[in-house]
């Protein structure tokens, strides 16, 4: 006959609710995937990125050293306003398998191109305030991403889509300490955002809850199979559900930078920009299929559900606590008279996500725990400029970006790996007042290998083929 919750031993019954709540506590878990490369942005400027960001805070004549390196604002002699954007084209195709806690195959597709394409805007303003002080303000995008699969493909348990942002406002100042030597330091705002959904294997928490029920010796072990039998008839393959989570939160940090005229022709700059540490805090909504939901308000689970405080798989609220990592960064240019050339030595501090704990409001849903472990990243990039003439300026540099993942951290949320990165771009100066610059850029992602599981117990395993193109535009006016 079918199987029901009230046919269970009396004792199984709380890994009914256990199995419930670990799949509630999945489903709503901030993003795994939100790694490294994928999730760092360094496009802020059109210029930079011309010269794969080499020489970012010591090229001179870009404002966008108001959020890279304060000190940097001294090379800036008058008023700068200067605005870029940045169009982001992102690729990942997933090529693998997938099978559920029992091993049977999952049903679906490999989720199309599970890339986007996302403009990123930046702002910056910068004036000379006096022989030795610069004041600057900027709006700038320094973490980000966005991947969203078919809603019906092999790895909704894993992840459908996921979208996470961080906007900064910018305050900084520089101080000319002598005709060598400048110091600057900011002040950061950063409003961090997050959206992420996934499918719920309600198949797989009904498995759960006869695989704990075993280990604990509340079920027999002759009378496994035969209730792994019947739960096909309760709850068959295919009872899915949907769970969508969306969080905010405003984050305080700082940076401090220094600027060092080596020579007349050659500059270094150092920068240190801190963590910031955020609480998200947003809503929890499920999507529960007709079976499921008849289950849950049924007389025999109702009352247990009742005890524990709260009925799962409702709208809750949730709460967990974020860290966009420190970064520290070295720039070095050197100027003669028909082109630049410039290397960029930056490092992030990753290992800052050991684990992710989300707590909700909701009682029947305990915490749940997701392991990081991520590594610290170094970013390396040489390039330059050619001065054509006065008015025109092209541009090309190369880079390396480590991933701070690994097979046992990676997964399909942003399946990223180490990166090549390279680009080309041209400036032009309309007038003594008014520049426009140009640059493109192609990213090349090492094979990124994914073996992943769900809460439910769903791996998720094969490769991932990425790939990136960039577009950047930027217009400056000097007062």
């Amino acid at each position: 006959m079918p199987m029901s919750f009230r046919s269970l031993p009396g004792t199984a019954r709380p890994f009914a609710l256990a199995a419930l709540s670990l799949a509630v506590a999945g489903a709503l878990a901030l993003p795994q995937g939100a790694h490294a490369s994928a999730f760092q942005l360094k496009e802020n400027s059109a210029k930079g990125m011309g010269r794969a960001y080499a020489g970012s805070a010591t090229a001179g004549g870009d404002a966008s050293v108001v959020a890279n390196n304060p000190a940097a604002m001294t090379d800036l002699d008058g008023t700068y306003l200067q605005a870029d954007i940045t169009a982001i084209n992102f690729s990942a195709k997933f090529s693998g398998t997938a099978h559920d806690a029992l091993g049977r195959p999952i049903s679906g597709g490999n989720g199309g191109d599970a890339g986007t394409t996302l403009p990123v805007p930046a702002l910056f303003i910068a004036s000379k305030v006096s022989d030795r002080v610069h004041l600057g303000f900027g709006l700038s995008v320094p973490f980000g991403f966005q991947t969203e699969y078919d809603s019906n493909w092999m790895g909704r348990y894993n992840a459908i889509k996921s979208r996470f942002e961080s906007l900064d406002a910018t305050l900084s100042g520089s101080f000319d300490v002598n005709d060598q030597f400048s110091l600057g330091a900011s002040v950061i705002a950063q409003k961090t955002s997050a959206e992420l959904t996934s499918a719920i294997n309600f198949n797989g928490v009904a498995l759960g809850l006869i695989q704990q029920g075993a280990a604990a010796g509340a079920i027999p072990p002759a009378a496994v199979p035969t209730y792994l039998a019947q739960v096909g008839a309760v709850v068959p393959p295919g009872s899915d559900g949907l769970a969508r989570i969306k969080g905010d939160d405003w984050g305080y940090g700082w940076q401090v930078g220094a600027y060092w005229k080596l020579t007349p022709n050659d500059k270094l700059a150092f920068d240190y920009r801190s963590k910031i540490s955020h609480k998200l805090q947003g809503t929890g909504n499920f999507t529960v299929p007709g079976n499921v939901s008849a289950l849950l308000s049924s007389p025999q689970i109702a009352p247990l559900l009742a005890g524990l405080g709260g009925v799962p798989f409702t709208h809750t609220t949730g709460t967990a606590n974020f860290t966009t990592p420190a970064t520290a960064g070295l720039s070095y240019w050197h100027q003669a008279e028909k082109f630049g050339l410039g290397i960029d030595l930056n490092w992030t501090k990753w290992d800052v996500f050991k684990e992710l704990r989300v707590q909700y409001g909701n009682p029947a849903q305990p915490d749940s725990v997701e392991p990081f472990n991520w590594r610290n990243t170094w970013y390396a990039a040489i390039g330059g400029d050619y001065y054509v003439n006065d008015k025109l300026t092209l541009r090309a540099g190369i880079s390396v970006d480590t991933t701070p993942t690994y097979n046992a951290t990676r997964d399909a949320r942003v399946p990223d790996s180490t990166r090549k990165f390279a680009a080309l771009g041209l400036g032009y100066k309309a007038s003594e007042n008014f520049e426009i610059n140009a640059s493109y850029a192609h990213i090349f992602v090492n094979r990124a290998h994914v073996n992943s599981a769900s809460p439910t117990g769903d791996v998720l395993a094969g490769n991932f083929d990425d790939y990136g193109n960039l577009l950047s535009l930027s217009a400056q006016y000097k007062f």
